[in-house]
């Protein structure tokens, strides 16, 4: 139970930081995001709300204030770690290794939150 714990978090801490610091280039150095963005062929729009809501997206998952908006900010992880990696590969940057980090650091985390919170909740039951 304690290494389901320790892999959790040091899983969840990764892509958590990963994700907002992402966020935080897309703020404080929007010209190098929009370069990025345009050299992709996305729309430069998108940079400020996707910055938005992967700070939302980290607070929702570090907080688990709510167990439908966590699954959702997993599921827009896993999207937009999925879709930087097919955006890498087909212009053919090199840059696509933080996306293939990123998935692995999504999935084990999502895999590890499913062991170390379904766990606990049915120990708790079974305690009552």
């Amino acid at each position: 139970m304690k290494k389901n714990k320790i892999i959790y978090w040091i899983t969840t801490g990764l892509f958590c930081l990963l994700f907002f610091a992402g966020a935080m280039m897309y703020i404080f150095n929007y010209p190098r995001a929009e370069a990025f963005y345009l050299n992709l062929g996305f729309p430069t729009w998108l940079i400020y709300p996707l910055a938005f809501l992967k700070i939302a997206g980290v607070i929702t998952v570090l907080t688990k204030w709510s167990k439908f908006f966590k699954e959702l900010a997993y599921a827009g992880f896993l999207f937009d770690a999925i879709l930087a990696l097919v955006a890498h590969v087909m212009v053919r940057d090199g840059e696509y290794m933080p996306a293939i980090i990123a998935l692995i650091l999504i999935i084990t985390s999502w895999i590890y939150d499913r062991k170390v919170y379904t766990l606990s909740s049915n120990s708790n039951k079974n305690k009552e």
